[in-house]
């Protein structure tokens, strides 16, 4: 069993832009690539794990979160970074969407996702971490007894504003990505 890193895709991975509806918007962090690629040679299961209720607001497609992350993994490779797998919930508490209008396990902070890349893996999730730049990506390594690192792009430094500065059950805080990656590899 090996250890994973769940990363958070937007305000984590690339910038965000809200509801990414264009391929052409995606804007990749600087440092990205490299962080991927050093967990990888630390012989760590990569997934990303984001909600997409944009699906469920009806503003995206499956097909088109499904062909970015196809384009997303293409990208990564030229540069000889792997993600093992895309993991995504389409659903959303306001959807127009009525059968993604729903109570479901997979919307982070709920391990749905979690879930899905056990099925298809074998994960040391006590050894694993979640990096995002919301509580609910902290939340969700709880859920499952991982550890939670909040980066501080995207929303990260508004998450830790609206809590008065600290991340309540965070393992750490990090500036960035690759930041947060340099902290796992220490860690073991």
């Amino acid at each position: 069993m090996k250890p994973a890193v769940f990363l958070d895709r937007d305000g984590t991975m690339i910038h965000d832009v809200g509801y990414l509806a264009r391929r052409e918007d995606v804007s990749w962090f600087a440092f990205t690539m490299d962080a991927v690629r050093l967990l990888n040679r630390a012989e760590f299961l990569v997934f990303v794990v984001t909600n997409q209720g944009g699906i469920g607001l009806g503003l995206v497609t499956e097909a088109f979160v499904r062909d970015t992350h196809r384009w997303m993994a293409g990208t990564l490779a030229e540069s000889g970074a792997r993600v093992d797998g895309w993991l995504f919930c389409p659903h959303h508490p306001r959807a127009v969407v009525p059968e993604l209008r729903v109570a479901c396990g997979c919307r982070k902070p709920a391990r749905g996702m979690i879930d899905q890349a056990l099925g298809e893996h074998e994960i040391d999730l006590a050894r694993s971490f979640v990096v995002g730049d919301k509580e609910i990506d902290v939340d969700l390594a709880a859920a499952f007894g991982g550890r939670g690192v909040l980066v501080r792009t995207g929303y990260g430094d508004g998450e830790l504003a609206r809590l008065g500065g600290q991340m309540p059950g965070a393992a750490h805080v990090a500036p960035d990505l690759m930041a947060a990656t340099a902290w796992i590899l220490r860690q073991g």
